[in-house]
Formats: C-alpha cells, structure tokens, sequence
C-alpha cells in the first residue's frame, strides 16, 4: 500500500469514518464497464472553495457519506455547491494498466478528476465552458485516464460543479470495452438523429405542397429538440460547436424551451383551439409564452434560475397538453385521439427529464433517456396524425364539392366573397407582420445593448468580456500578437459605501469607469466584473513597459480624489497585470494570473501594480 494510500486510511480513522461502509471496487478478469455509484462517498462543498489537500484532511475526510441507494446514477438536482465524490478501487491480477473513467452527463460545467499517487496528485479536468479541444479524450462526454497496479488500492477523488442540474454517472471502462460500447451508442444516436432529419424533411416538403402552417410549426419543433437532445448527450459539443462552450453551456435550456414553445403552437394549430376552445388557447398561449422567455432567459439570467424555470414550465405543460388533449377528445375533436397518444408519450418523457433535473425523480437509464425514447415514439405517431388529418380534410374536401353540386350557385357568392375577405386579412396580416418585425428588431437591439453592456457604469459587461477575450485569443493567436489583462480592484471602496451609501458607491464606480476609459484606445475594452473590481483588455500589445506604463497610470488616475455629490473621495487601486501568451494562453488562465498578482499588489501595499510571476 503506498504511503497516501496508508494517510488517507489513518485520516478516515481519525475522523471516525467506518471505511466498510463503502465497498473497495475490485476489478476482477471479467470487468469490463463497472459503474462505481455503490462504491462512491459523498462531500457537498457549499462554498465551492475546498481543495484536494483540504478534502484529504481529516476535518474533511470524515464528512464523507455513501451515496449508494440513489438509482443508478448520482443527481443532486440544481445546486450552487461543488461536490467531492471519492471511491476506492483494486485490480486484481490481470486487470492492471490504463482504464478510462467515464462521466457521463455532457452538461456539467467543472469535472476535474483527483488521483493521489507516490508522486503525488495528479489532475484532469473538464467541462462544458472550456473548448472541445481541450478534452483528455475526444468524447461526447468526459473521459479521464485512470493507471492501476495490480493488487494495489487507488483512491480518486471527483469534483463536479455545474450551474445547472448535477447529475454525475461515473463509469469504469476497459478501453477496449469502451470502444464498443460507443460504437454501439453511437449507432443507436445516428438512427435517432436520422429519423428526426427525416421526419423534419417530410413535413417541411408537406409544408412546401400544402402551405399549412402546422407542418412547418413542426418542423421548427423537430429542430429545437434536436438542437435540446445534441446539447443534452453531448454530441453537439462534440460535432457542431466545439469552438463555442458560451452556446453549448446554455444550448440546453434554450433548446428545450423552445421545443415547448413551438409545441404549445403545434397544439393549438392541431387541435384548433383558437376557434373551438378559447379559455384553452388562453392557456396555451401563457405556456407558449412562457417558453419563449425562458428560451430567452439565458441571455440575460443565470444558467440556473433559466433552467429551473425551463424544468418547471416543462412539466407544467405536460399535464395541460395531456389535459386538453382528453378534453378535446371528449369534445368530438377527431384528431384528437392520434395527437392524444403521441404527446402523452412525449410529455411523460419531458415530465420524467424535468422531475430528474430537479432531483424529485432518480436518475437511471429510464429517467436519463426519457426525452429521446418519448421524442422517437411522438414523431412515429405523429406522421399517423398528420396523415389522419390529411385524411379528415380530403374527406371534407369530398363533402363541399358534394354541396357545392346541389348549391352551385350559393357557394360561388361565397367563395368570392371568402376571397375578398381573405384579400383584406392577407393585407392586414402583411402589415401586422411588417410592424411586428420592425418592433422585433428594435427590441433585439435593445437586447443586445442589455446583454452586453453593464447597467450602471455603461462600461462592457461579463458577457461582452469573455467575447472579446475570446476572440483577442484568437486574433493572437492567428497573427503571433500579445495582448494584455488588467484586473483593477479598489482599494478603499468599501469604507466609502459603508459609511455614504450605495448611492454614492453607485456614482463613484460611474465616476471610476469614466476615467478608465478616457486611459485607454479606442479599441480597447474597459469591463466591470462586479463590485468594485473592472478589467482592461488591452489588444496588439508590443512591449511590457508599454503595459506598465498604462498601468502605473491606472493607479495615479484612480488614486486622485474624486469629486462625487459633493463628497472629496479617495480611494486608490491595486492592479494586477497578466500578458498573453506569456502568462497564459486562454481567457480564464489570464484573469487568473491577473487576479492573483492584484492580489500580490494588494499584500504588497496597495496602490501599486504586478505583473504575473513567470
């Protein structure tokens, strides 16, 4: 037994943890794909602050509980904690080498994988806000490579964070089995996707021969859930935008709001509710809505507050679909029978999916796949639907041509008078549609100013930051150029606010951002992070004295007083400096390394700046 191994043993003792709680793992000839979930312990992390040496320390180590009983998967439903997950694995003769361990929820934000060995802990991580590229394994999910020793325990530590739902499926996988078992997935995903694209090309030509709305409605929500499911197993970060983690972090409650939204649609255009049922198109209306805005909310929201409003209006609107379906079944809807049996298996799916995000379902194969075995059943019933309302209009087709011979005359006046009436709506509609367009774009605009710029200093938001950061690193990147990070906190902000208020607190960082940016180029980029702590981008950077200069300048313009509501305020800056690629050669490292020497330029006295060590 290694010398960590032996302290990890001594510190559970010391703590009072009965290690024969949880089973050692032991990987016998015959083990080929193991789920480790009855063999894991559990810490949640409330602050999210804790290290591995923290979490190997007794005070921690004893904290630790099992996890198994929980379904077949860990979910800790929407949760601001991290999460420390530890379990012990043997392998017995024949059974040493390189395994991969499987996490297997494609939406996590953090994953990082701890194995504590003689040279001491070695480190992976992962997750959905760094680029696919970066990955250990180029996989849909998150792979980690795993060396075991015959005879040998081995202790690993998994830390998972993530703003939305904490679902964490850990799989042990021999490679080789791994390999099969993604073959066989992978073929199950592509005859799913295939019948989704096939379906969507039917009705959009339906759409194209018919000109109903109801098909090209749904096509748009054949769409959004495959842009839903391609985020939620993966694939999409994999295939479509691996470049994009900012798109693929909130494809997820985007893509299935939007689903609801142009089902809502679907279901008021297939049951005809507007004309027959109004107090339910009132209803379906709300709900479609309410999925618009959520569909919309991560543009503006936390990913958390959207996604569990996304769960929620989900599955709400999978009892009032099945609801009105039932009803208007009882009514004498005829379609209603064929829609019925169709969304019931698509809700009962988006039901299970939001109950399990929200931790009020286990996580197992049922639960985990529920969208995409109720999505597949409701497209195969659906085309029996749509082609029993193709059936249903010919039939009335046959039956006014049958009046018209008895009432030729009657139906000519009505038919011109239809087509006149018709002309007048169509105008109507263009212009509605025209003014309806001319505010839609007006009001993206108006969004995109709200997205991206922070309220109160008017500076550039976190969003419109780590756009320009990533494309700085691409542009540098491309051309062989330098540019530089500047994280700026203020030293003497809070005595300020405490003792004036947040009025004038408000009014000094407006003042702060003002001078800030009249120290910059125009193609720089002056961003407040929150609180009193700004950044300053500072593109196509040639020298570091350069970027000194600039930043000794920070801190005499920020350490003269400010005249504020009649107040003399003096405050003062401490400014950390970090300079691509010197420092780092992605967006996080580099305000890492700013943040840590601000830090050092904080301890170092205040007022002053560092440059990153190294």
């Amino acid at each position: 037994m290694s010398i960590t191994l032996l302290l990890a043993a001594v510190v559970m003792l010391a703590a009072g943890q009965v290690r024969a709680a949880v089973p050692v793992l032991s990987l016998a000839p015959d083990a080929q794909g193991q789920s480790l979930t009855p063999f894991l312990e559990v810490l949640e992390d409330p602050s999210a602050a804790l290290t591995i040496a923290q979490v190997q320390e007794a005070a921690q180590a004893g904290r630790f509980r099992p996890v198994a009983g929980q379904g077949q998967d860990i979910n800790f439903g929407y949760s601001a904690s991290a999460y420390w997950l530890r379990a012990t694995v043997r392998a017995g003769e024949g059974m040493a080498g390189e395994w991969l361990l499987e996490v297997g929820y494609a939406s996590l934000d953090h994953v990082t994988l701890f194995v504590p060995g003689r040279q001491g802990v070695a480190s992976w991580s992962s997750g959905d806000l760094m680029p696919f590229a970066a990955r250990y394994y180029p996989h849909r999910n998150f792979v980690f490579p795993l060396a075991l020793t015959a005879g040998e325990p081995q202790i690993l530590y998994v830390r998972i964070q993530s703003a939305g739902s904490l679902t964490a499926p850990l799989t042990l996988w021999a490679p080789r089995a791994f390999q099969v078992h993604n073959q066989e997935l992978y073929a199950a995903l592509s005859l799913y996707y295939g019948m989704l694209l096939a379906l969507g090309l039917y009705n959009l030509l339906l759409y194209f021969s018919l000109r109903e709305r109801i098909y090209l409605v749904y096509v748009a929500f054949v769409a959004a859930m495959a842009v839903g499911q391609l985020s939620l197993n993966g694939l999409g970060n994999q295939f479509l935008w691996p470049d994009l983690p900012a798109w693929g972090n909130i494809a997820l409650p985007s893509g299935f709001a939007a689903t609801g939204l142009f089902g809502a649609l679907f279901t008021r255009l297939f049951l005809r509710t507007r004309g027959r049922y109004p107090r339910i198109d009132r209803v379906l209306l709300v709900l479609a809505w309410s999925f618009a805005a959520a569909a919309l909310a991560p543009l503006f929201l936390p990913y958390r507050p959207a996604a569990v409003f996304t769960s929620l209006v989900g599955v709400a609107f999978s009892a009032v679909a099945v609801a009105v379906a039932v009803y208007c079944l009882r009514s004498g809807n005829a379609g209603a029978r064929w829609f019925l049996l169709a969304w019931t298996l698509l809700l009962v799916g988006v039901g299970a999916l939001g109950l399990r995000n929200l931790g009020w379902l286990p996580t197992n194969l049922f639960t985990s796949n529920a969208m995409q075995i109720g999505s597949a059943l409701e497209m195969l019933l659906f085309s029996f639907a749509l082609a029993d309302r193709i059936q249903l209009a010919r039939q009335e087709r046959v039956q006014a041509q049958a009046e018209a011979l008895q009432a030729k005359h009657d139906m000519v006046e009505a038919l011109e008078k239809s087509e006149r009436e018709l002309e007048r709506r169509v105008v109507e509609r263009t212009q509605d549609l025209a003014d309806a367009n001319a505010r839609l774009q007006e009001n993206e605009r108006l969004l995109q100013r709200m997205a991206h710029q922070d309220p109160l200093t008017g500076v550039a938001n976190r969003l419109l930051l780590d756009a320009r950061l990533g494309q700085a690193v691409s542009q540098a990147r491309r051309n062989g150029k330098q540019f530089a990070v500047l994280l700026i906190d203020l030293d003497r902000f809070k005595p300020v606010n405490d003792q004036y208020g947040h009025a004038v607190g408000d009014a000094l960082l407006s003042a702060v951002a003002t001078r800030l940016t009249a120290l910059v180029r125009g193609s720089d980029t002056v961003a407040r992070l929150g609180g009193d702590e700004f950044i300053l981008l500072l593109e196509d950077v040639h020298y570091r004295e350069d970027v000194e200069r600039l930043a000794s300048g920070v801190v005499a313009s920020l350490s003269a007083p400010f005249e504020v509501e009649g107040l003399r305020l003096l405050v003062g800056a401490s400014v950390g400096i970090a300079i691509y690629p010197e420092h780092g050669e992605d967006a996080q490292t580099l305000i890492q390394r700013a943040d840590q020497a601000m830090y050092a330029a904080k301890n170092g006295g205040r007022s002053g700046y560092r440059v990153a060590e190294g």
